[in-house]
């Protein structure tokens, strides 16, 4: 085998152009190897692989650098820099690869840690600037998918590439998707742009100031070396427009290409998956219950930014909604105004983003939303431990973000019951912003009658009245709560349990009435505890006996943790709290 023998780039140059056929049919059953038994990215990674075999031919890393956007093409990238057996060897081989771009892993070919869309562009300027100060001569290659061009910072890049007006190459990867289906004005113009060969008189990067050149055949390596040599060592802001195709090389991805986007496991054979275990999912229940309520509230509006599955919006779905269903693609600002205007103008938006990618729109949440008082909703998923894990996906900081955004309430739900409950109140209420942290440890259904209105003042609910100890156990960690609290009765304590049913401000009534016969107040938050709720419940006891034990993650970057590890390094295991209570108490 080629890549076997390929340790750096280097290797690559000596090759004919049927060698490098062969190194890229290896290069793509490496990935196949990965994604079928370890999960990724399947379809960007496969319609990238002759282009990466000819960048790493005809360019020169490390020397010339090459920054990905969003990383979910840079498969072919590691194996090709040394990292082949992260793609062919065991299992424990392919966890210590990250599926990103990673510095941390390897330094010399990855030039930025990047998960987050749109970038590229905007950290190539700034090689680009460096390059141009000092005076050296390297190539800067930013590579950016058709779909991440929908992000602002991609626009951003792009004016500051052509007023710095020096070398920078730009290949944009267009193969006609997001991860779903393409969704701006943008597209209308890369259209265009495929339908005449890079003709048409409209090119919106000729606008823009670049240089241009256009390839039809963007899985032709052959082809794809003519024309980076074209363009290798170019003085001018340049692009370069392949035209790819979304999982080449494997059926069953081509096929059906927002499926394939990124994957657990499966049958490489066949392209076959388990089946999907018979739970409910917040996903379904969310989507169903919007496409049942659209059809008596044609003002109700679903709002997806670029990743519909977060809200349950599959393909058949967008369908029956129609209009009340818009995804913007991947530009979160955009979805945070737009729900802002959409509540000014009368409508009902609920948009459901990932707590990860929620991270890019604090300015607009703030200025855009909150100062103007419109009551949008937003759907926070996925925050918390029980989700994304790899360092640029962490799900731990919505909390501290969200919760310190003045006219914004953060409603935390700990059931499905309270879950509707609270969404249906925060899409009739007229006078402010509701966000909605969903539940990310499974689907549990309420045992008690949940309250249908929730003011706009906190109101903690005491679930149980004990003394000596409260647990104030906040959405998904609530059962954890129900669990130390059981835990603490076998020990003879019997600790109240509350469930503080919102994030961003402290129950004042609640807590001033523990002080008479409590001694320890527990809080417990699936998130970042720097800055967040536990943080603020123990400020307002400040000076008082009242002591507090502040449970969450510490702040910090961790890459593709093990959940029970970090749960107890941060003493969030059931038994462990227990243990600190009663030292607590003891002390």
């Amino acid at each position: 085998m080629y890549i076997e023998k390929i340790k750096s780039p280097a290797d690559l140059k000596g090759l004919d152009i049927k060698a490098l056929q062969i190194v890229a049919d290896e290069t793509r059953n490496a990935v196949l190897n990965r994604v079928s038994q370890h999960g990724g990215h399947v379809g960007p990674n496969l319609g990238f692989v002759e282009a990466t075999v000819a960048l790493h031919y005809v360019f020169d890393a490390p020397k010339d650098k090459l920054v990905f956007d969003v990383s979910h093409q840079c498969y072919p990238h590691k194996v090709l820099t040394g990292r082949a057996t992260g793609f062919m060897g065991s299992i424990n081989d392919m966890n210590a690869i990250s599926g990103y771009s990673s510095p941390a892993e390897c330094p010399e070919y990855d030039n930025f840690e990047v998960g987050h869309t749109s970038t590229s562009i905007s950290l190539a300027t700034g090689l680009q600037k460096a390059r141009d100060i000092k005076g050296t001569d390297e190539n800067i290659i930013a590579i950016i998918g058709d779909g991440s061009l929908s992000g602002g910072e991609a626009f951003e890049g792009l004016d500051e590439a052509s007023e710095l007006g020096t070398g920078i190459i730009i290949v944009v990867n267009d193969n006609e998707m997001s991860i779903a289906e393409n969704h701006g004005g943008i597209y209308k113009n890369l259209r265009a742009l495929r339908e005449s060969n890079g003709t048409c008189a409209h090119n919106w990067f000729k606008a823009w100031g670049f240089e241009y050149k256009y390839l039809e055949e963007g899985n032709d390596i052959e082809k794809l070396i003519k024309v980076f040599e074209s363009v290798k060592g170019t003085d001018k802001p340049t692009v370069v427009h392949i035209h790819t195709e979304k999982g080449h090389g494997f059926a069953p991805a081509v096929a059906n290409k927002e499926a394939w986007h990124w994957c657990l496991p499966f049958n490489r054979l066949d392209g076959s998956r388990p089946p999907k275990p018979a739970v409910e999912t917040y996903e379904e229940l969310f989507s169903n219950w919007m496409l049942n309520e659209m059809k008596h509230d044609p003002t109700l509006i679903a709002v997806t930014a670029g990743t519909p599955a977060a809200a349950g919006f599959t393909p058949d779905k967008r369908k029956l909604a129609g209009k009340q269903h818009i995804d913007m693609g991947i530009a979160e600002e955009q979805a945070a105004a737009m729900i802002s205007g959409m509540a000014k103008g009368g409508l009902h938006p609920v948009w459901t983003v990932y707590s990860t990618f929620i991270q890019r729109t604090y300015d607009q949440i703030a200025q855009d939303i909150c100062i103007n008082a419109n009551p949008a909703v937003i759907n926070v998923v996925g925050g918390g431990v029980n989700s994304m894990n790899d360092i640029t996906h962490i799900c731990l900081f919505d909390i501290p973000m969200l919760c310190s955004i003045p006219g914004l309430i953060y409603l935390a739900p700990t059931n499905c019951e309270e879950y509707f409950a609270m969404l249906r109140w925060a899409i009739a209420q007229d006078k402010m912003p509701i966000a909605l942290r969903v539940p990310t440890n499974g689907v549990h259904h309420a045992t008690t009658p949940v309250d249908t209105e929730y003011g706009y003042e906190p109101s903690y609910k005491v679930m149980h009245r004990g003394s000596r100890v409260a647990i104030i156990a906040a959405g998904s960690f609530y059962q954890k709560g129900e669990r130390v609290a059981r835990l603490l009765a076998d020990k003879g304590i019997d600790a109240t349990l509350i469930n503080p049913r919102c994030l961003h401000a402290v129950d004042a009534d609640t807590l001033n009435g523990l002080k008479a016969d409590h001694q320890l107040v527990v809080t417990l938050e699936d998130g970042c505890k720097d800055g967040g709720f536990g943080e603020r419940i123990a400020s307002f006891y400040g000076t008082s006996s009242m002591r507090v034990l502040v449970g969450g993650i510490k702040k910090g970057l961790y890459d593709r943790f093990d959940v029970n590890e970090l749960l107890a390094g941060n003493r969030l295991l059931d038994e462990q709290i227990v243990e600190d209570v009663i030292e607590g108490l003891e002390g």
